[in-house]
Formats: structure tokens, sequence, C-alpha cells
């Protein structure tokens, strides 16, 4: 494979790592107050949330990316691909995410919010540092496999034409024909990719869990 083609693939992966960046953070914008909403008691609060989990999670990442890129257009809002891509990314895995939010926090104990109401804490206070300390521990690990799907669902964008890593793998190999070695890289790069979400992921994890760790008696 020659120089110029391993660094188009690069280039592409750098937009892909973009897409996912941005995307991931959009996912846990919507996905932080979705989650918590959801299991909410009032209606009024759970009955958007519970609609937008429903809609993005039972239907297509691929007719999502299409409506945002194709049908919008005919009611006058046209977006660029990118914003597209991240939006329709972020939309679809953020509802996810809630569902993650929500399962974490259900896996805190009951007990531990009547300690903190024992203690005379608020109920706000009691959420913000009792449960959500440890159901962060708890949300870490499978937030960061969510994102792997994320990172590697960024394939699909190339449909709607953003020059990302399999898209232009599929150009080089329209051009060259040197299918193995192409997507041999194109298989490489997406490796090292998920290695890098995972390395972080595993930082993360141990640096919340470090209150529990330092908690423990000495053996």
């Amino acid at each position: 494979m020659q120089a110029s083609s391993f660094l188009l693939l690069c280039e592409g992966a750098m937009v892909s790592a973009k897409i996912a960046c941005l995307a991931g953070l959009l996912a846990l914008a919507l996905a932080v107050p979705a989650g918590l909403s959801r299991g909410h008691t009032s209606r009024l609060i759970s009955w958007p949330s519970a609609c937008y989990i429903e809609v993005f999670r039972g239907t297509s990442l691929v007719v999502q990316l299409f409506w945002l890129y194709f049908v919008l257009p005919q009611f006058g809002i046209t977006l660029p691909t990118l914003l597209v891509a991240v939006l329709g990314l972020g939309l679809n895995y953020g509802a996810y995410g809630a569902e993650v939010v929500r399962g974490a926090i259900a896996s805190v104990p009951k007990g531990q919010r009547e300690a903190g109401h024992a203690l005379g804490l608020p109920p706000l206070k009691t959420s913000l540092l009792v449960i959500l300390p440890q159901a962060l521990t708890l949300f870490i690990r499978p937030w960061g496999n969510l994102m792997v799907q994320l990172l590697k669902a960024t394939s699909l964008v190339s449909l709607i034409t953003v020059a990302e890593l399999s898209y232009r793998a599929y150009q080089l190999n329209q051009l060259t024909l040197q299918t193995a070695e192409i997507f041999g890289v194109v298989l490489v790069l997406y490796f090292l990719m998920v290695q890098l979400i995972a390395i972080g992921t595993n930082a993360l994890e141990w640096r919340a869990g470090h209150w529990r760790r330092a908690g423990k008696p000495a053996r």
C-alpha cells in the first residue's frame, strides 16, 4: 500500500474519531437527564423520556440518518453532513445510554438512600452525595461498551457520504483494488481506536472507584 493511501485512511480514522467523540458527548448529555427522569414517579416527567427512548431504540439508526439527511430538507431544514452524523448517532445512542443510567441508579441498594435520609440529608443531597457516586462506578463500564459500539457505528454514516474511515476505504478499494491491504489497515485502525476507549474506560473506572478502595480496611 502506498503512503498516500495510508494517510488517506488515517484522515478517515480521524473523522471517525471526531464524530464518535462529538456524538458521545451528545449521547451523554441526553442520557443522563433521560435516564434520571425515566424512573420518576410522575408521568409528566417520565413520559417524554420514555417516548424518546422507545422511538430511538425501536427504529433503525440507518433510517434515522436518512430522515435527518434526506427528509428534513423537504421541510426546509438542511443540515451539514457532519452535523447529521453527530445528531443521528448521538440521539440513537443517547436513548440506549439512558437505560444504562437508569440501570446504574437502580442497582444502588435502596438502603443507601434510607441511610441518607436517616442522616438528615434532603432528597437532592442524598441523590448527589450518596446515590450518584455509587451509581457512577456501575455506569462507567457499560457506558464504555456503548461508546465502543458507537465508534463502530460511525461506519454507517458513509451512507450519507461522510468521508470517514469506511468511506475512504471504499474509495481506495475502487481505485486500487487492493482489498486485503486496505481493509486489513481499516481493521487495525478500528482496533486501535477501540483500545483507546478501553484504556480510558479502565482509567475512569479505577478513578471513580478510588473512594471505595480507600474506605476498605487494610488487610
